[in-house]
């Protein structure tokens, strides 16, 4: 995702945003939110990710992606989603953007209905109403997107979603962006191995970035990553957490790949 991208694709999800709330249903949206966070145990997604006995694989549904194209057109998202928990997968990762990825929020429901491990809403976070909307369709977690949003903004977000029993992934693409995240206190730090400018990936970004890392936060490594080989040295490095997504998608065989990453 280039940076122009990246405004892009915000700039859509305002919009959408904007659609969203002249329907009325965000103060139903914040009591249904509310119920889940009343019912949900505390941290839920990071205690998942954070197993110092295992290999934590958040496990993402997507169709396509906009430096991929097409990865799978036809998905049966609760039959995937079930492969995944069966594979032994710590999490899965549900993307919700619709014009670039091809997901909605109805995927996110879906899944959230299925399974019992924790769900990831992905998507470009720009507003209150999309924390809530994954609140109330059953997410555990939320991805906030220190590249795409003010500090003010990521300050306001962690804690909408701190307020509703969400945990929340602050990804980070570099060291000034790493800071952010470490002044803001994140406690779930996602490190994206693809530039944002060139869309090229390299691992080298989550082995330089890991110096970093605060005490107290659990390091998930996103994007590049495809064997146990890759898996081992980062888990050498320091990551607690792997978020994979195409591998599992273009495979013909979802928990035999599970197993051979995580086993």
């Amino acid at each position: 995702m280039s940076n122009t991208f990246l405004e892009k694709v915000t700039a859509e999800a305002r919009q959408r945003v904007a659609a969203a709330r002249t329907n009325g249903y965000l103060p139903k949206l914040k009591t249904a939110a509310e119920q889940r966070a009343s019912d949900r145990s505390p941290n839920v997604f990071r205690n998942a990710i954070s197993r110092s006995d295992s290999v934590n694989i958040i496990a993402e549904i997507k169709r396509s992606s906009p430096s991929r194209g097409v990865i799978k057109a036809e998905v049966d998202v609760i039959q995937t989603a079930k492969l995944y928990a069966a594979g032994g997968a710590a999490a899965i990762s549900v993307l919700t953007e619709p014009k670039h990825f091809d997901g909605s929020i109805s995927d996110l429901v879906s899944v959230t209905r299925s399974v019992d491990v924790p769900i990831l809403r992905k998507d470009f976070i720009v507003d209150e109403y999309q924390i809530v909307e994954a609140a109330a369709a059953g997410a555990s977690a939320i991805l906030l997107i220190v590249a795409a949003l003010s500090v003010s903004e990521l300050a306001s977000f962690y804690a909408i979603a701190s307020d509703l029993g969400l945990d929340a992934i602050v990804e980070v693409h570099d060291a000034t962006e790493m800071h952010k995240a470490i002044d803001l206190g994140a406690n779930i730090i996602g490190v994206n191995n693809r530039d944002l400018k060139t869309l090229e990936v390299s691992l080298d970004t989550s082995r330089k970035l890991i110096d970093l890392r605060p005490d107290n936060a659990v390091m998930i490594a996103e994007s590049g990553i495809s064997t146990r080989d890759e898996i081992n040295e980062l888990r050498g490095l320091g990551y607690d957490g792997f978020l994979i997504g195409e591998t599992l998608m273009r495979s013909g065989n979802i928990i035999e790949t599970l197993r051979g990453l995580t086993q």
